[in-house]
Parts: structure tokens; C-alpha cells; sequence
């Protein structure tokens, strides 16, 4: 029941959030803020995974792709406020991948994606750069996945309330996004709440190779110092980057072959782990203007 109050609580928040932003518009020239819903990716993914040290038991299911080839889908949309003082985004991501293969009439599944990350997101424009605007933010985001997985004879499901403080550079001309900071997360997941404290530094880069086709890198590197429970599965750190090249195929829609890698290493674990995708996605992109 906590779990649930929790996320109950930051699904309020979005909502007041849109509810708040809805409200200021009324008090505000049009030309001094925008309003966008964005959807950055719907998209339909072929897959190719490689997997080292894929036998280590002490990794949580959210991070143990099999070596198949699956196909998958992603949603990675937002709704965007911005004025001439601050940004705030209220976004949605999340992806599923499922393969299945059959040897001597066994059928075995693996699920090599599953999440579902709500979040909201204020960065306040401090120094307006000739490229871009530098100020400090703060983020909140709830983590689960679709179903759920076993571990020993229990069933569980990742619930994570993560919060975020830092500086960020918005907006440039390359550099969507670029931030350094503290991160403090509750892992809900198992039956003892874990408190742990970390930091991160990520980045959303852009670069149009012609009028048609973009180069487009994600990432981040989250590094954990202190945890309030004992769990194997716990990350120490994790790194993870998403590339591709998208092509304008028609109207909104685009094809991006692109390289996914992730690297990281828990705390029961003797050895990291990294995780190799290749792949082809068909995604649709739109902005919409809500005011």
C-alpha cells in the first residue's frame, strides 16, 4: 500500500504540474512561453543483443538481455513548458522487448527490455550563453516495469522513486541537455525500502548530418556511494548510451539504425557487466503546440 501512495503521489504531482501550467498561461503574453506536448520516439525495434559475464546470478532483471534477436517497441513522449526564466518537462518512457526460442519442444522466454519511467523536470535559466542557457534543476521520477520477475520463490516488481540536483546546460545548439548531479533513490522493490545516494552526469546530443538525417547520442553515468540496505542486486555504478542516425523517411516518420551499450557492475557481483545492442528502428516523431 505504501508502494502504491508513492505512486500515487507523483502522478498528483504531474497532473498539478499540468493543472499549474495551464493556470499561468492566462497571465502571460504568447511570445513569452510556449507550450509543446513532444513525442520524441514511438518506435518498432529489431534487435541484436551480446552479453558478457550473462551467468552472474547478482543483477537485477531489469538488466539481463539474452544473446537473441528480438523485436521490441519504445515511447519516449513529454509536455513542455517553456518561459523566459525556466523549463519544466513532464515526460513519460518507457520500452518492452520479448523474445521466444524453442530447442527439443522447450519454449523459453526473455524479456530484454522492461520499463516504465514517469518523471518531472525543472530546470531554471539562470546564464543565457550564446549557445544555449545554464541553470540549476531538479528532478523527480518514478521507475517500474510492465510484469514482474522472480527471484527465489518470490515475485517482485522494480519500484523506484528517484530524485535529482544539479546544474544543466539546456537548449544548445548541439547539446540538448547537459548535467552534472546528486541523485537520492528509494528502491521499493524488495521488502526493506533502500536509500541510496549517488551521483550522475548525462547528456542529449544532436548533430544534423544533412537537412534529412540527424546524428543523435544519449547518456549517462550514475555512481552510487551509499545504500541503507544489503542487496547483491544493487548497482555500484551503471552506464548506459543510446546511438543513431535518423533518416527522414516520409512526413514524421524516420528509420535509425542504431548502437545501444551499457556497462555496470552490482554490488554482489564480482565482475561488471556490459551489454551490446544493434538494431533498426521505424519511429515517429512530432511536436504538437498546445497554446
Amino acid at each position: 500500500m505504501k508502494n502504491m501512495n508513492l505512486c500515487a503521489l507523483v502522478c498528483t504531482a504531474l497532473l498539478t504540474s499540468f493543472s499549474a501550467m495551464a493556470e499561468d498561461t492566462s497571465t502571460v503574453e504568447a511570445k513569452d512561453y510556449s507550450l509543446k506536448a513532444n513525442i520524441k520516439r514511438i518506435a518498432l525495434e529489431y534487435m541484436e543483443h551480446s552479453v558478457s559475464n550473462k551467468n552472474d546470478p547478482n543483477y537485477p532483471d531489469t538488466y539481463n538481455s539474452d544473446e537473441k534477436s528480438n523485436i521490441g517497441g519504445t515511447l519516449d513522449a513529454n509536455i513542455t513548458y517553456d518561459k523566459q526564466n525556466m523549463v519544466w518537462v513532464n515526460g513519460l518512457f518507457a520500452e518492452y522487448a520479448k523474445s521466444e526460442t524453442t530447442e527439443d519442444n522447450i519454449t523459453t522466454e526473455s524479456e530484454d527490455k522492461d520499463e516504465i519511467l514517469l518523471y518531472t523536470d525543472y530546470t531554471h535559466k539562470v546564464w543565457n550563453l550564446e549557445q544555449g542557457v545554464v541553470g540549476p534543476f531538479a528532478y523527480l521520477g518514478y521507475e517500474t516495469e510492465f510484469t514482474t520477475f522472480d527471484l527465489g520463490e518470490e515475485s517482485y516488481r522494480t519500484k523506484i522513486l528517484r530524485a535529482k540536483v544539479g546544474m544543466k546546460l539546456y537548449d544548445g545548439k548541439y547539446f540538448k541537455q547537459l548535467y552534472i548531479a546528486a541523485v537520492e533513490e528509494n528502491d521499493m522493490t524488495y521488502d526493506d525500502n533502500n536509500m541510496k545516494t549517488g551521483a550522475e552526469i548525462g547528456y542529449e546530443f544532436n548533430y544534423p548530418l544533412n537537412p534529412h538525417t540527424t546524428f543523435i547520442s544519449e547518456g549517462y553515468y550514475r555512481q552510487f556511494f551509499s545504500y541503507s540496505e544489503k542487496e547483491p542486486t544493487d548497482f555500484e555504478y551503471k552506464m548506459a548510451f543510446n546511438n543513431r542516425i535518423q533518416t527522414q523517411l516520409t512526413g514524421d516518420l524516420y528509420l535509425a539504425p542504431f548502437y545501444n551499450y551499457e556497462l555496470a557492475q552490482t554490488r554482489g557481483a564480482k565482475s561488471s557487466r556490459a551489454q551490446s545492442t544493434f538494431g533498426l528502428s521505424l519511429t515517429y516523431n512530432k511536436s504538437f503546440d498546445l497554446f
